[in-house]
């Protein structure tokens, strides 16, 4: 009776698709650093959430600090892909910010690893997030997309003058992320749920109130009122505050 050969024994799914492992790492070690934080994580939990080993953590990525830089440029790189996908070249500009903001919105309440990732970082002072280049980069694309609204805007009159697009942006992300990333502390304060969704439509809803608000162009009067406070408030920067007297 002829003998059968036994088939070569398959290789692991992780030695045919090197990406597919990094890929898994890298998913791990989101899951853990935005719970934990850099100083929390541990690699050897990381390893175990991607059914890996530390022999191919550090094969692929080095170390826990360079997996945490990895980690960082992959939540903001994938926000910023998202925003540049973004097209308001057949919109009006009013519509092109408010639909930015409420992007930028629906992101950090689908995707709220990110939030406690930056939370984490900046309580560390961006030690990690100075090291990347790529997260540097991506920055200034975003930018330029609002500057254009800003420019159509103002010289169809929609705008006001003068909006910086990075303060503004800034504005945008703070209205976006403040309630949720202190949702918990301020619904225990003030005996609402900040995080139910109802409330959330809301606060988008006061966002877009406040944007129109921001943007649009003042009466004469109200732009000379508003220039002469900032200009009071600037030529007080760096005075000490004054204190009432016993």
């Amino acid at each position: 009776m002829p003998v059968i050969p036994k088939p070569a024994p398959k290789k692991k799914a992780a030695a045919r698709d090197p990406a597919r492992t990094r890929a898994r790492i890298l998913k791990a070690a989101v899951a853990e650093f935005s719970a934990k934080g850099f100083s929390g994580a541990r690699t050897e939990e990381i390893a175990r959430r991607a059914k890996s080993n530390i022999r191919m953590l550090y094969h692929y990525f080095g170390g826990k600090d360079a997996l945490y830089v990895s980690v960082l440029e992959d939540v903001l790189l994938r926000l910023r892909a998202a925003e540049m996908q973004l097209d308001f070249e057949a919109v009006e500009p009013l519509e092109g910010v408010l639909a930015m903001f409420d992007f930028i919105d629906s992101h950090f309440g689908a995707r709220p690893e990110l939030g406690r990732l930056l939370a984490f970082e900046n309580m560390n002072h961006a030690k990690h997030l100075q090291r990347s280049d790529a997260i540097r980069a991506a920055a200034s694309p975003v930018l330029d997309l609002i500057a254009g609204l800003l420019r159509r805007g103002e010289a169809s009159g929609a705008f006001r003058a003068g909006i910086d697009a990075l303060h503004l942006y800034t504005a945008m992300v703070s209205l976006a992320y403040y309630s949720r990333a202190h949702g918990h502390t301020l619904s225990r304060i003030f005996g609402t749920d900040l995080l139910d969704p109802a409330w959330l439509a809301e606060h988008r809803v006061l966002a877009h109130e406040m944007l129109v608000g921001y943007l649009k162009p003042q009466p004469s009067n109200e732009t000379e009122a508003s220039l002469s406070v900032m200009k009071s408030g600037r030529s007080r920067m760096g005075r000490p505050i004054a204190t009432r007297s016993a």
